[in-house]
C-alpha cells in the first residue's frame, strides 16, 4: 500500500467555474470571483477587509509594507515556524526576535513575549501551529500595553477559532494560505484579513501596485495614479475560481478531516499511554480544523531512521520545520531567552498522512507501521542499556 503524505482536492466545481471566468473576459484578477472569495472570507471572520493575494507569503509581505517598518524595527515571532513569517519582515529592514514556543501546543510561548520586548519593538506575529490558536487573549494585551501591532500568521488556522472567535481576526492583520498543502487550496493563494479600519485604505493601495486602483473602480476618482509604494499581490482570476468551489465546500471539507484527525487520535491513544509518542494538545477554548496530525517521539527514538522506515512500507510521513534560528538566514534575527522546546521537539515531531477522503485502511496501516517501527527500536535501545 502507497499512502502519499498529501493529495489536492477538488469539488467537482473548480474548472466550470475557471472556464465561466475565461467566458467572462476577466482573468488577470480582481473580477467577480475575487470579488465573492473577498466576502466570504469577510463574512466568516469578521474582518473589515479581506484582500485575496497569491501566496500567504504575500500577505504577510504587505503586512509588513502596512506597517511602514523600518530598518531596525523589531518584530516578536516563534522560530518554529515557516520562513516566510520572518523573512516578510527581514525583506524590510526589520529584525525578526525569536521566543520559545510552548511544549504543549508547539505555539508561541505567550509568556515569553514581554521580556523580549524593547524600545525597538514594533509588532508581534503569533503562529497557529496545526490551526490551533495561541492565546490570542494575552498576545492582544500585551500588545496593547506597549502599543504594538499584532500580525496573525493563520496560514494553517483558516476557520479555526480561539474563544469562538476566527483565528486571522483577533490582530491589526491576519494572513491565511491555500497552497495545496492546506485544507483550502487554490494550488497558491493567500489572503490579507485586514481588521484595523485605519489600514483598509492604504491596503488596498498596496494590493493595487501602490494606486488608488480600487476607488477609481469606485468611481471615487476620474482617473487612478501611484499613491505609494506597493506590488503586484492579486491573484489572477483563475485561481479566484477554483477557491471559490473550495469555500463554497468548506464545512464538508473540515469535517471530513476532523474525522480523519480524530480516528489517528483514537487509534494513537493507547501508544500514547505506554509512553510511546505524545499526541497533539487542543485546549479547550479552542476549535481546530485538523490541518495536520504529528506525534512527538519519545527521545531515545531516531526519527531519520523512522521515516526512512516508513517510506520503505510505502508511507510517507514527514518532519516539520528546522527551527529559523539555526538556520543560516537566522543570522539576520535575534534570539531571545532560551529555545528549549523549539530545539528539542522540533527534532522529535513527525507529521503523519492526513487529506480529505483518507481512508480508514490507510490510517489503519499508517498506526500499525508507526506502532511496530517504534517498538522495535525501543525494544532495540532497550537491549543496549
Amino acid at each position: 500500500m502507497i499512502v502519499p503524505f498529501n493529495k489536492p482536492y477538488m469539488t467537482g466545481r473548480e474548472l466550470n467555474y475557471i472556464a465561466q471566468a475565461h467566458f467572462q473576459g476577466v482573468l488577470a484578477g480582481d473580477g467577480r470571483f475575487t470579488q465573492d472569495c473577498q466576502a466570504e472570507l469577510e463574512r466568516r471572520t469578521g474582518s473589515r477587509k479581506v484582500l485575496l493575494t497569491h501566496s500567504c507569503t504575500a500577505a504577510l509581505e504587505m503586512a509588513a509594507l502596512l506597517l511602514d517598518l523600518q530598518p531596525g524595527d523589531e518584530v516578536i515571532m516563534p522560530s518554529y515556524t515557516f520562513v516566510s513569517t520572518a523573512n516578510a519582515f527581514a525583506l524590510r529592514g526589520a529584525v525578526p526576535v525569536f521566543v520559545d514556543i510552548r511544549p504543549d501546543t508547539m505555539n508561541i510561548d505567550e509568556r515569553l513575549i514581554e521580556g523580549a520586548i524593547t524600545s525597538r519593538t514594533r509588532a508581534i506575529v503569533p503562529v497557529h501551529y496545526a490551526g490551533v490558536g495561541c492565546e490570542m487573549q494575552t498576545i492582544v494585551r500585551l500588545a496593547d500595553a506597549h502599543g504594538l501591532a499584532v500580525v496573525e500568521d493563520a496560514a494553517q488556522g483558516v476557520f479555526s477559532s480561539y474563544r469562538g472567535q476566527p483565528l486571522g481576526s483577533f490582530g491589526d492583520l491576519g494572513a491565511f494560505s491555500f497552497h495545496e498543502t492546506k485544507n483550502i487550496i487554490s494550488g497558491e493563494g493567500g489572503a490579507l484579513l485586514v481588521n484595523d479600519k485605519e489600514l483598509v485604505a492604504a491596503a488596498e493601495v498596496i494590493w493595487q501596485k501602490g494606486t488608488n486602483r480600487q476607488q477609481f473602480h469606485r468611481g471615487e476618482v476620474d482617473k487612478y495614479t501611484w499613491q505609494r509604494t506597493g506590488s503586484s499581490f492579486l491573484p489572477g482570476e483563475i485561481v479566484a475560481a477554483f477557491l471559490k468551489a473550495q469555500l463554497e465546500e468548506a464545512e464538508s471539507i473540515t469535517a471530513k478531516r476532523l474525522a480523519a484527525w480524530r480516528r489517528y487520535h483514537q487509534r494513537l491513544l493507547p501508544l500514547a499511554r505506554e509512553g510511546l509518542l505524545r499526541l497533539p494538545t487542543v485546549p479547550e477554548h479552542c476549535t481546530h480544523n485538523a490541518h495536520m496530525y504529528y506525534v512527538i517521539l519519545p527521545e531515545q527514538v531516531r526519527r531519520d531512521e523512522l521515516l526512512a522506515a516508513l517510506r520503505r512500507d510505502g508511507i510517507y510521513c514527514l518532519f516539520h520545520y528546522v527551527p529559523l534560528h539555526s538556520a543560516p538566514g537566522g543570522q539576520v534575527a535575534r534570539v531571545h531567552g532560551s529555545m528549549k522546546y523549539t530545539d528539542t521537539l522540533s527534532e522529535r515531531l513527525v507529521r503523519l498522512p492526513l487529506w480529505w477522503g483518507i481512508g480508514e485502511s490507510e490510517q489503519d496501516y499508517v498506526t500499525e507501521r508507526l506502532a511496530q517501527h517504534l517498538q522495535a527500536q525501543l525494544a532495540q535501545e532497550a537491549a543496549h542499556v
